[in-house]
């Protein structure tokens, strides 16, 4: 098996080490890294993680900035993903961190490298054991941030 990581140099953070040190502890697979500019970038290198280097299942790393601007090339990035999921077969785990999303720096680099780690486990648990996601489902798992929880009535 093999997990690509597909990252970007517009990060403030290198949330791509971050995944493989993440997938490394949790799995003995195989990893490729493939590093574009932007958010933008990202559609197509998924794609050729998947046709090129054989990847069974990518992580898209992206850290888009907090204008409007950067809000519109990261929808825009999310759909060339899902695109390129439905084109290939293969699910790519989009892992975005909006800089609007923390209150400084800090919290920034904290979310990005919480919110990494958590779908870097959840890459592994769908490629390998997608059981355990099944036994997860309704709990409300949240990526980054603290968990929702299931609702109550």
């Amino acid at each position: 098996m093999k997990i690509g990581v597909a990252d970007t140099t517009f990060a403030r953070v290198n949330m791509g080490a971050i995944a493989v040190d993440e997938i490394r502890r949790h799995a003995s697979v195989q990893i490729e890294r493939y590093t574009v500019p932007g958010v933008k970038d990202l559609p197509v290198a998924c794609k050729k993680l998947i046709e090129e280097r054989k990847c069974d299942l990518v992580m898209a790393l992206g850290m888009p900035g907090g204008v409007e601007k950067d809000k519109l090339c990261a929808h825009e990035a999310s759909q060339g993903l899902i695109m390129t999921q439905l084109m290939t077969n293969r699910h790519i785990i989009e892992v975005f961190v909006h800089e609007d999303e923390a209150k400084d720096g800090k919290e920034l680099s904290w979310l990005a490298e919480q919110r990494t780690r958590e779908h870097a486990v959840n890459a592994v648990r769908l490629l390998l054991y997608p059981k355990e996601l099944e036994k997860m489902a309704g709990t409300g798992q949240r990526q980054g941030f603290e968990d929702a929880g299931p609702a109550r009535r």
